[in-house]
């Protein structure tokens, strides 16, 4: 299972990099992205019916961070993916995996929901070109609630990815509201929302 896991979560991060670097990442749901995700989320979901969440004892801490990712990309399968936070929780209240999995996880089901984080984790561009939190609720205390999941500072994680971001050749979308409405169309069209 681990070594399946690394080599779906690998593909996912490859396509990532090379529409990255063709500016097609923001251009929309890539159809090979979204072919590819919901080929990985079927994978894993027959593995999760089998075997549960994998834990880091089972198959090591580089085959959850795959099952993880594998997770948070399976974004047009909603029922699946708030499964996946149920067993993640669980599975992090053991410490059979870092309580920063379900958190998460459990932001970017709510940002599809189109609610509020808790944690800060969602990013997206802003209108100005920086990356920037979606909304979060209650937002004074994010930082409290990122360090008991063992996360680091908003401001510090936002510095870092835009960073990063740049670095690998990532981009604002050009038509930074064509964008925002072509996501909220998704998240309808889905039935996220």
């Amino acid at each position: 299972m681990r070594d399946h896991l690394l080599h779906m979560a690998e593909a996912d991060r490859r396509l990532r990099q090379q529409l990255a670097l063709s500016g097609e990442l923001f251009a929309g749901y890539h159809p090979d992205m979204r072919v590819l995700h919901e080929t990985n989320a079927r994978e894993l979901e027959l593995a999760v019916d089998d075997e549960g969440w994998p834990s880091n004892a089972e198959i090591g801490e580089d085959g959850t961070e795959a099952a993880f990712l594998i997770a948070l990309h399976a974004i047009s399968r909603p029922s699946f993916q708030r499964r996946c936070l149920t067993l993640m929780k669980s599975a992090a209240n053991r410490g059979d995996i870092p309580a920063r999995h379900p958190a998460i996880l459990e932001d970017r089901i709510r940002a599809f929901e189109g609610r509020p984080q808790l944690y800060g984790t969602q990013l997206d561009w802003d209108d100005d070109g920086h990356l920037i939190p979606l909304p979060i609720e209650n937002e004074e205390a994010v930082d409290s609630r990122r360090a008991k999941v063992g996360l680091p500072p908003l401001a510090a994680t936002v510095a870092e990815t835009e960073a990063k971001a740049r670095r690998e050749g990532e981009h604002p979308p050009a038509e930074w509201l064509h964008r925002q409405q072509a996501m909220a169309d998704f998240a309808h069209e889905i039935g996220w929302r």
